[in-house]
């Protein structure tokens, strides 16, 4: 199948990024995690604003506004051409809401970096569908850079703002993954494939919306995901619909990120959340790579989607094989240029 890629043009120095609320709200004791991302940001060489939504104690109902407010201030966003990359607040449970609402001309015409994980999943996954758009399934601020960031150890936060730095500047591949001892082997084997997945659950649902990734788009993937919540039974039947949807037919490989207060999967239990993930596999012989530390657990190595990588699940290794952003268009403005499509097989 042809595989069409919309990059995003490279950051430079002094560009602008936004942080944006795109889903839940931020309560009045995170206010401090957004200001430590903005301090992030700036040491990876960006200038940073905040989106007008994002204010503490804003909110309706779970969201930080209604998901035509929402749309609205992400569409405005998305067309304004002093904006180069946006940054979410946080997950939740609103984009669902709004993914009717998106204007995807104006990422066609302008494509950039949007950043986040959990609920925002969602944006990846469609807006990939959609245009081909590189998603950046990577940290956002009041669990990611405002988060668990600050707790970890100084030179992992240099070696993770090293990584997304040039994850945004650089239009070379940033290859091996920085593996962690968490980091098993589930089922041996070797797969190359574009990255695409999210949090397992926005994977089933999204897949039963209108918007869905077409099933041709996961022919020779490697699936990475990760969960948060709920309980281990949940886990094996969001899988058992990813097989009956015929996904699991179809990709190369798997990774999986660390699992996070999941009910039943405590030190100890059984089944263990591998013995779920070779359950449902079954005799399908693709290489599973585990513990892998992205998603809710933090703070996350970016798992671009659309992207190649490169998995040895014998060896622990996953390296990204394509950079996520691209030079765009010779001799254009850099404000507002229609970026090219890269096609490949």
């Amino acid at each position: 199948m042809t595989r069409q890629l919309l990059r995003p043009r490279a950051l430079k120095a002094g560009d602008l990024v936004v942080i944006a609320s795109l889903s839940g709200p931020l309560p009045d004791a995170y206010e401090p995690n957004v200001e430590q991302t903005v301090a992030v940001l700036e040491r990876m060489g960006f200038r940073v604003r905040r989106a007008p939504l994002l204010r503490a104690g804003r909110r309706h109902w779970w969201s930080a506004a209604t998901p035509e407010e929402i749309a609205a201030e992400f569409n405005t966003l998305l067309g304004d051409p002093e904006v180069r990359a946006i940054v979410a607040s946080d997950g939740g449970q609103t984009a669902l809401g709004y993914l009717d609402l998106i204007d995807v001309e104006a990422i066609r015409a302008d494509p950039k970096p949007v950043l986040g994980y959990s609920d925002i999943s969602l944006l990846h996954l469609v807006l990939h569908a959609r245009t081909g758009l590189v998603g950046f399934h990577a940290d956002m601020a009041v669990p990611g850079f405002g988060g668990s960031w600050q707790s970890a150890p100084a030179a992992r936060q240099a070696e993770l703002r090293e990584i997304y730095r040039k994850l945004m500047t650089s239009e070379e591949p940033i290859g091996a993954l920085p593996a962690s001892p968490s980091w098993e082997c589930w089922r041996p084997g070797h797969a190359e494939g574009p990255l695409i997945g999210g949090v397992i659950n926005r994977i089933a649902l999204v897949q039963a919306t209108r918007f869905a990734l077409p099933l041709e788009r996961f022919d020779g993937a490697v699936l990475f995901w990760e969960e948060m919540g709920g309980l281990a039974a949940h886990v094996w039947s969001y899988l058992q619909v990813l097989r009956h949807g015929g996904i699991l037919d179809r990709i190369a490989g798997m990774v999986v990120g660390v699992p996070r207060e999941i009910g039943g999967l405590e030190p100890g239990a059984s089944p263990t959340l591998r013995e779920i993930v070779l359950d449902v596999l079954g005799d399908r012989d693709i290489p599973v790579l585990g513990n892998v530390d992205f998603g809710h657990a933090g703070p996350n190595l970016p798992m671009p989607v659309g992207v190649r990588a490169g998995l040895d699940a014998e060896r622990r290794t996953l390296s990204l094989l394509e950079p996520a952003v691209g030079p765009g268009r010779v001799g254009a403005a850099r404000p507002g240029e229609r970026q090219d499509r890269v096609t490949s097989s």
